[in-house]
C-alpha cells in the first residue's frame, strides 16, 4: 500500500482488503476463513447460472441439485436476504458463515417462492488464493497440483489420502526460509501425521 501511494498508482480493491487484513491481524481479529477466502463460488455447491439472464438458474447439481432447486428458478434470497442482481447474490453468499453446515436460499418457480435447504459441502468457501495480493503469514510461496489415485498408488500412499505434488517454488521462499520445498516433492500432510518414503528422486515431505 505504501508503494502504491509513492509512486501514485491506482488503489486498486484488492489492495485495500489487504490492508484492511493487516489490520484485523494487528487488532487479533482476522478470521482467515471469512476475510482470506471472499467470494466463494456458487458453482461449488451446483449453481449454474445462466448469466445474460441475470440470477436464473441454468443448471443445478450437486447439493442445490439435492436441496430440490432446479433449472429455470431465479434466485431470490440468501438466508432470507434478498437478492436483485448477481452483485446481491455474492455479497450476500460470502457473508455466510464459513463454519456453517447450511445455506437458506430461495427462489422463484413460475411466480411461487419456495425457500431450500442447501447442505454446504466441505470447503465450500475455498477459493484460489495464489493469485491474489496478500501480506498476511503464512504465505506459502509455492504451487501444487493434486496427485492422481495411480501416481498414490506408486508411492505406496492410500488412493483416499491427500496428496500434491510441488510445481513451483518461489525464490523469495529461500529468502524468508519459509520451507525447504523442492519441485517434486509429494506433500502428503501438513501439521503432522502421515509417513516419509521415496519414490525415484522425490520426497515425501509433511509441513508443519
Amino acid at each position: 500500500m505504501q508503494r502504491t501511494f509513492a509512486t501514485n498508482q491506482c488503489v486498486e480493491c484488492h489492495l485495500i482488503g489487504d490492508f484492511q487484513n493487516l489490520q484485523r491481524e494487528q487488532e487479533g481479529v482476522l478470521d482467515k476463513l471469512t476475510y482470506l477466502y471472499r467470494s466463494p463460488d456458487t458453482k461449488t455447491i451446483g449453481i449454474f447460472l445462466d448469466v445474460p439472464k441475470g440470477l436464473v438458474v441454468k443448471e443445478a447439481s450437486g447439493a442445490a441439485q439435492t436441496a430440490g432447486m432446479k433449472p429455470g428458478d431465479r434466485i431470490a434470497a440468501v438466508n432470507g436476504t434478498p437478492a436483485l442482481t448477481f452483485g446481491d447474490l455474492q455479497y450476500f453468499y460470502d457473508k455466510v458463515n464459513r463454519r456453517a453446515d447450511k445455506v437458506q436460499i430461495a427462489v422463484d418457480r413460475g411466480g411461487e417462492t419456495l425457500d431450500l435447504t442447501v447442505t454446504l459441502p466441505g470447503r465450500w468457501w475455498w477459493t484460489d488464493l495464489r493469485f491474489r495480493q496478500s501480506s498476511v503469514e503464512p504465505r506459502t510461496y509455492f504451487e501444487d497440483r493434486a496427485v492422481s489415485d495411480a501416481d498414490k498408488r506408486k508411492l505406496g500412499l492410500k488412493p483416499e489420502g491427500f496428496a500434491s505434488e510441488v510445481k513451483y517454488v518461489a525464490e523469495f521462499a529461500k529468502t524468508m526460509k519459509t520451507h525447504e520445498l523442492r519441485v517434486g516433492d509429494i506433500i502428503v500432510a501438513v501439521d503432522g501425521g502421515g509417513e516419509r518414503t521415496n519414490w525415484r528422486t522425490r520426497r515425501i515431505c509433511i509441513l508443519s
